[in-house]
């Protein structure tokens, strides 16, 4: 492991001496991608740094405490620091999503439950708009289908970063051990005798693509073209404005509403074509990837109930982690960060577990 960390080192060091050449920010996309190796590689050094400066103190302590006892307590606490630190080497030192700063497109559908399940869906959304906001995302919702009360049938949202995030805190990195089911367990607004019932939505999270990371052919692809409508198939224009894509060798279909211009309700429905195109594609690899190489946390199967939303206890429980706390109401209101860093150091334990058993 040492001996990795220092040819990084060295990596480093090379980045530093090229980032500081104004050349060398001629070409800004070349320069983009030596700063962002750069920022991988500053913790791991920082904190290779660290441990041999613990090393340092236990031998100087070692030292001292052939002629004074007291300095005994100084190698423990030293020797300790440096377990700590070689732990969080190895943590850094797990290969990364290589999708993790990419900014997301969020989509939210209506499950089991009919106008409950809607209503959910909407408090599911408001959740993710406010834990948006909470961290300094830009959101924009791309399309949505209301429900009567209200509710969303489907909304797709696109979460977005603002410059360049730090290593592990970009959008996909913090939203990807989202996508699944969700239960709730409440008691409905369109139930009158107060009985609790469970239903459900479905949350899909996918890399937003760029035209360059996922090749669309145009014969590939039938666009049919109809009438949007909203709640209660009440007539929202006159035009055939909405857009439905079919992507022909893969059967993926996107679609979008929202907008009067037919033209750029074509350009959302093909940012969202693309990203599941680019999802679907990574799934592939995935599959055909060696365990060492697959999240124990996030999986495949996007029907997996993953978390309950228990609203009398005002309780969330994230079923992959074993995560538990009672303050859903906070929850909803965005401060959502608790839960995903359970399944952030539930991911980073597996994959660290399965790299040292390789």
């Amino acid at each position: 492991m040492f001996e990795a960390v220092e040819e990084l080192l060295v990596e480093h060091a090379a980045l530093e001496e090229r980032l500081a050449d104004p050349s060398v920010h001629a070409d800004q996309a070349n320069a983009r991608k030596l700063a962002k190796r750069y920022a991988e590689l500053t913790p791991i050094t920082a904190t290779y740094r660290d441990w041999r400066q613990a090393g340092e103190d236990i031998e100087a302590a070692r030292e001292f405490a052939a002629e004074d006892p007291d300095f005994i307590a100084e190698i423990k606490a030293a020797e300790a620091r440096q377990a700590e630190l070689t732990e969080d080497l190895r943590l850094l030192l797990v290969p990364r999503d290589p999708s993790d700063e990419k900014d997301v497109i969020l989509e939210i559908k209506a499950g089991e439950g009919g106008e409950e399940s809607a209503l959910f869906a909407g408090d599911l959304l408001r959740m993710y708009l406010r834990f948006a906001e909470r961290t300094g995302w830009k959101t924009e919702i791309i399309d949505s289908n209301e429900s009567d009360l209200g509710g969303y049938k489907d909304v797709s949202v696109a979460v977005k970063t603002k410059g360049t995030p730090e290593p592990g805190l970009g959008v996909w990195a913090r939203l990807k051990y989202e996508g699944g089911v969700h239960r709730v367990q409440r008691v409905p607004a369109t139930e009158s005798q107060g009985r609790i019932h469970t239903s459900a939505a479905g949350v899909l999270v996918t890399p937003e693509a760029e035209e360059v990371e996922v090749e669309v052919h145009a014969n590939d692809l039938r666009i049919d073209v109809y009438r949007s409508s909203g709640p209660g198939g009440q007539s929202v224009n006159t035009t055939d404005s909405a857009v439905r894509i079919t992507h022909l060798p893969t059967g993926i279909v996107a679609s979008c509403q929202n907008e009067k211009s037919q033209l750029q309700n074509k350009e959302s429905a093909m940012r969202i074509l693309r990203s599941r195109l680019l999802a679907a594609a990574q799934e592939a690899a995935e599959q055909e990837a060696s365990d060492a190489r697959r999240s124990q946390v996030r999986t495949v199967d996007r029907s997996e109930r993953i978390r309950t939303y228990n609203y009398p206890e005002n309780r969330i429980s994230d079923h992959r982690t074993g995560f538990k706390s009672y303050n859903l109401d906070q929850v909803l209101d965005g401060e959502l960060n608790p839960v995903i860093q359970s399944c952030v150091d539930a991911d980073a334990a597996a994959k660290l577990a399965s790299a040292q058993q390789n």
